[in-house]
Order: structure tokens, then sequence, then C-alpha cells
């Protein structure tokens, strides 16, 4: 009766202790910086201490198995030491989901960030801090936690993932007092993390959000039964994008979706019909007309 108790209470614990990501933190200096060992020694503990941050807090309140944790890849790169413990940095995240009955994962995200100005000693700790901003870097980490949490929630149910992207944004406006670069609506041409929350939420973006979740539980969950079918489904998610694109084209969600899915697109549609296929690359040329050679490979 003790060990079944024991066991009990160790399976209790490794299920209290999976939390909702899994994510690989990798920090890298610029090749043209000069670093001394102290500094390339405080840049593995701020490795640490970001890989700790994402993987040990607890988002939110649901119940995540290890299995259903959110695989993401966070890769910080040091471009400049302005001072003692003050970094410039860019950090370039992605995020992947499961598709169902493959062993295939598909991108949900993958976006550089070029606006990260942070402060980091030797023996710190990077701390969320729910409701007030603490400093930049964990603010950063926590929006970008949030911000896969919302995309991974919108992938599996139509905008199920609101109340994760509402934390995003209510992070977004506590540091904006920081005066810190990359929180606020007029900075970078609309390119940051401001309008990457406040453009989810809008109710102008509902089509990409609609196409978001029809993409992945109509079209790709369904590709193992049925691949016309999904291909359709896939189809008809990619319409939805030209609403928004009318009224805000060239819109950082949009293209981020485009650039997260643009090959995983040329492959679905590559075994397409000619005619499907003719009506896949001319809709993706008129929202992505930077890419419209990509798009081409389809029909080639």
């Amino acid at each position: 009766m003790k060990k079944i108790l024991v066991l009990l209470f160790i399976a209790f614990s490794f299920s209290y202790t999976a939390q909702e990501l899994n994510c690989q933190v990798n920090v890298q200096i610029n090749p043209t910086l000069q670093v001394s060992t102290t500094d390339k020694e405080i840049f593995q503990e701020l490795e640490q201490s970001i890989f700790e941050i994402m993987n040990n807090t607890s988002w939110t309140k649901d119940e995540f198995e290890v299995e259903e944790r959110i695989n993401c890849v966070f890769q910080l790169s040091i471009t400049e030491v302005l001072g003692s413990g003050n970094y410039q940095a860019t950090v370039q995240v992605q995020a992947t989901r499961p598709v169902f009955n493959t062993s295939y994962n598909t991108t949900l995200f993958n976006y550089l960030d070029e606006d990260v100005h942070f402060n980091f000693r030797r023996g710190a700790k990077i701390i969320y801090s729910e409701n007030q901003f603490t400093d930049n870097l964990s603010s950063i980490m926590a929006f970008y936690a949030f911000y896969i949490l919302g995309l991974d929630g919108d992938s599996f149910a139509n905008q199920g993932g609101s109340p994760y992207l509402k934390k995003a944004q209510e992070i977004t406006m506590m540091a904006q007092s920081s005066m810190m670069p990359g929180w606020k609506a007029d900075e970078k041409g609309r390119k940051n993390r401001y309008w990457l929350v406040e453009n989810s939420l809008q109710e102008l973006f509902s089509p990409l959000r609609e196409c978001f979740y029809d993409y992945h539980r109509k079209g790709l969950d369904r590709m193992y039964d049925n691949q016309e079918l999904a291909r359709t489904e896939v189809h008809n998610a990619l319409k939805k994008l030209m609403n928004v694109n009318r009224s805000r084209p060239g819109s950082v969600n949009v293209l981020n979706f485009l650039t997260a899915k643009r090959q995983e697109v040329i492959g679905i549609f590559k075994d397409a019909e000619r005619k499907q296929q003719t009506e896949v690359v001319n809709l993706l040329k008129r929202i992505d007309p930077t890419n419209a050679s990509k798009y081409q490979e389809i029909i080639q």
C-alpha cells in the first residue's frame, strides 16, 4: 500500500509540474562583437534563466500533460553590449503544433523581433510578475509565451486563443511605461509586439483567425483521412485572408501567417488539380506579391 501511495505521489507530481511550453533556448553572440570571458559566462547563465522561465512557469490554470506541451524555440542573438549588464539583441521565436494522425509538426509562428533591449547580471533570475512590469526581458518572454498559447488555442478552436492573447495585450500595456522599444503603436511601421497582439484582437482581423482555425482543424488535421477534401478546406481558409488584406495590406499578422505556411502551402497544392493550383497561386500573389515567384512553384 505504501509503495502504491509513493507511486501515485510521483505520478501526481510529474503531471503537476508539466507546464504548457516545451521551449528550446539558444543564446548566441554576434561574431563581430568583442566580448570578455565573463560576458560569455553571463550569456550561459542567461540562456539557462530564459529556459527556466519559459519551461517552469505556469502560464495558465489549464492542465497540460507532458505530451501536450507546445514545442517552441527561442533564439536570442546578442547584437550589442551597451554597458555593464545592458544588452541589445534580436530574438527569433518559432512555435509548432502536431498534425492529427501524423508525425508531422506544422509551424504556427516564425517571427524575428529586432527590438530586444534588456538588463541581465550574473546570478540573476528572470521572474514573471503577472500584474506589474518588473523588467523588459521577463515581459518579452511572457508576451511570447501567451502569444504562442493564443495561436495554439486558435488552431484548435475558432478564436480559442482569446484569453491568452488578451494576457499578451495586458503585458504590452504595462510595458509601455518602461520606454523600451517594441511596445508602442508608433514604432516600426506596425511591425512590433504592440501590433502583433493589437491586430489579433481587432474585429477587422477575425477572418485571419477564422482562417487559422479552418486551415489547421478542417484542413491539415483531415489530410490523413481525405486529402482532396482537406486541400479544399485549406483553399477556402486562405480565401479569408483577402478580407483582411483589402483593409490592411501587408499587415504583420497576415505576412507572419504566410511566412510560417509558405512552403507548407506549396507542398499541399503541388498535387492539386490545375484549376485549383492557379486559383491559389493568384490569390497568394495578390496578398504577398514580394514572394510571387515562390508561389509560382506550385504550378511548375
